[in-house]
């Protein structure tokens, strides 16, 4: 830009370029004047004290006479003796520089957890479950609906409606859909919150003889699973969801005709008002031309109603995130759901699944 600027101010002057081109003159000067290198010693405070200060106070609190005390019981201490070394901040300091300050309290330390961020661009790469409780006909009875989803479609691929929560029902729940989806090893990812059954190692050991990626939230947060939350509310704020569940029998009648809705019925806002079903099963282009001829037959026959063109229906996804990077890019284009039960005996509950297949030692303070 300065070369730029410099050519042009040869013919029209300096001030009439640098307005053309939005440079700052004193910009362009301070371009022309050399740079000089200026070394920049470093200085010490007066105040200091001096390498050999620093390190008579270290070895004075890391004395046997004072290694178990704070900096401020040997501050005073040694002043009743007489003696001043450095103020108590200084010995902080000092011992801070080698790792030797820690709370004094013996509280838990956590290792870092880190956030997960998972990547969908197709059906069942990347499966999220959860289980709920739903109440039953007295206080303190639940029933537990184990529900699989793909976030790429919202397509519900197994559920399993139990009266307790078990490592065991998981892993046939696992076993059952991926089976129906027919996964294949390395091809899925499978997301889960820190709950007794997800972390259970059986569950562990299946999901490594079956070549599935697990993946988990961090602890105590809430937006790590968000697309198994989303369903259950969807599920739960349903105009027939009642306030209990007379019975196991009961339940399972309910979600029975309830995930066949979710699924085959429910226009998904996520998912361009398309269905789990053709999203999931690769029905959703089709319908989304069809959508867009209709809008184009209402916009011939009255275009003075759109006021923006000819009408689009919304964009299908073509990639789905759980926790997103800053810098990712996800730019809706168009992108190309039915309950099989199994019976169990009332205690193992009930499993549901899609029959459509788809190809140092540190002082304390």
């Amino acid at each position: 830009m300065r070369q730029q600027v410099e050519a042009l101010a040869r013919h029209i002057g300096i001030k009439p370029a640098c307005d053309a081109l939005r440079v700052p003159r004193s910009s362009l000067y301070a371009s022309r004047r050399p740079r000089l290198a200026h070394e920049r010693t470093p200085t010490s405070s007066p105040r200091a004290l001096s390498a050999k200060e620093k390190a008579d106070v270290r070895r004075t609190l890391d004395s046997e006479r004072f290694q178990d005390q704070a900096p401020r019981e040997v501050y005073a201490t040694l002043l009743d003796e007489g003696t001043y070394l450095c103020s108590p901040r200084t010995m902080y300091r000092i011992l801070a520089a080698h790792a030797e300050v820690r709370e004094r309290r013996d509280q838990l330390r956590h290792p870092p957890y880190a956030k997960p961020e998972l990547l969908a661009t197709a059906p069942n790469q990347v499966w999220s479950w959860d289980i709920t409780k739903l109440l039953g006909p007295t206080k303190w009875t639940y029933y537990y609906l184990y529900v699989m989803l793909d976030i790429f479609s919202r397509y519900v691929v197994g559920w399993l409606l139990a009266e307790r929560e078990s490592s065991n029902l998981a892993e046939l729940l696992i076993r059952e859909a991926c089976l129906k989806q027919q996964i294949q090893a390395d091809q899925l990812t499978l997301h889960a919150d820190r709950g007794g059954p997800m972390i259970a190692k059986p569950v562990a050991w299946l999901m490594a003889d079956l070549g599935i990626t697990k993946s988990h939230s961090r602890p105590h947060v809430s937006n790590d699973n968000p697309f198994s939350e989303a369903q259950f509310k969807t599920m739960k704020y349903r105009p027939d969801y009642p306030d209990r569940f007379g019975s196991p029998t009961d339940a399972r009648t309910w979600a029975h005709a309830f995930f066949p809705w979710y699924n085959d019925e429910h226009h998904h806002s996520g998912l361009g008002y398309m269905t789990p079903r053709a999203i999931h099963y690769g029905e959703a282009a089709h319908l989304w031309a069809t959508r867009q001829a209709a809008l184009e037959l209402a916009y011939a026959a009255h275009p003075e109603r759109f006021v923006k063109g000819v009408p689009r229906p919304p964009a299908l996804p073509t990639a789905v995130w759980i926790n997103p990077p800053k810098n990712a890019r996800v730019a809706p284009a168009v992108a190309a759901g039915g309950v099989d039960a199994v019976d169990n005996s009332p205690r193992s509950g009930e499993l549901s699944t899609s029959p459509h297949p788809n190809p140092k030692g540190a002082r304390f303070a």
